[in-house]
């Protein structure tokens, strides 16, 4: 593809850093302008440090390098109002949008928190409540723009088989995921008469802030000299440990491009095989 989004419109939740800053630059080389929102502030319950500000500041240097425009707002995609307000900041500079990505998601890693509830309530507000917020505050736009359109859902390889754990965030990431695939499912058979375009996408372990902390070097350690944890039995079919933001990337490149115009409602693993073991 070359240039094929010159001109379109992106709002990419997560953007600061991990797949959101990679989906953010390679829709920019495409020629998008995007609007961006991160929560840029830890959570609690949460076992890793999320992305920055200036994360996010350099998201939007990235994507000017490639000669597009961005507004990035701080926005938590729990707060639905905080959330929508960043959004119509970006619509009012662009003036439309055609491509939504939901992609800000979190997990503990590691043992429960003194407070499961909280564990589980931040990860179903996070991954699942949060998709709901983002399309509900975009997807009036995207109609009204009369242009058709793409939207595209980051789930997990969780969303596609569920793996043995009792921990509450474990299990409140799995529940979030599968249920992610029901709302696309919902959006896919609404919106097609207008032609906009909407499909889950299901990545393996991609090299993330998720991925790249203490909390996850920990139960890795653990895992590989032969302990049960929650991640002991994920291992891809092709030997690629993990994937790169940009390999997810590439793919949603694809996805929301004139390329992909004839997919929707489907539920697409990025997994180096993980689903077929």
């Amino acid at each position: 593809m070359t240039k094929g989004l010159e001109g379109r419109v992106a709002f990419i939740t997560g953007v600061a850093r991990g797949q959101g800053r990679a989906h953010a630059v390679r829709l920019a080389r495409e020629g998008a302008d995007i609007i961006g929102v991160d929560i840029c502030a830890p959570i609690e319950t949460m076992t890793y440090p999320n992305a920055s500000e200036a994360d996010l500041a350099e998201t939007i240097s990235l994507v000017e390098k490639e000669g597009r425009r961005m507004v990035g707002r701080k926005a938590d995609v729990r707060d639905y109002a905080g959330l929508s307000a960043a959004f119509q900041e970006g619509l009012a500079e662009f003036g439309r949008v055609d491509i939504i990505i939901c992609n800000a998601g979190i997990i503990r890693m590691g043992e429960e928190s003194d407070d499961f509830l909280a564990d589980w309530n931040d990860v179903i507000d996070t991954n699942l409540t949060g998709v709901f917020h983002t399309v509900r505050a975009a997807v009036p736009a995207l109609r009204a723009g009369g242009r058709g359109g793409s939207i595209v859902i980051t789930s997990s390889t969780a969303g596609l088989k569920g793996s043995a754990s009792l921990n509450s965030s474990g299990c409140a990431y799995t529940a979030a995921k599968r249920g992610i695939v029901g709302l696309m499912q919902n959006l896919a058979l609404e919106l097609a008469p207008e032609s906009i375009r909407v499909n889950t996408i299901h990545p393996t372990g991609v090299v993330s802030g998720m991925t790249q902390n203490e909390a996850m070097a920990q139960l890795m350690e653990q895992a590989a000299a032969g302990g049960e944890n929650g991640i002991s039995g994920m291992l891809n079919a092709l030997p690629i440990e993990m994937l790169q933001a940009e390999d997810i990337a590439n793919a949603v490149a694809f996805l929301v491009s004139d390329e992909a115009k004839f997919i929707t409602g489907v539920q697409w693993p990025l997994d180096a095989g993980f689903a077929v073991r």
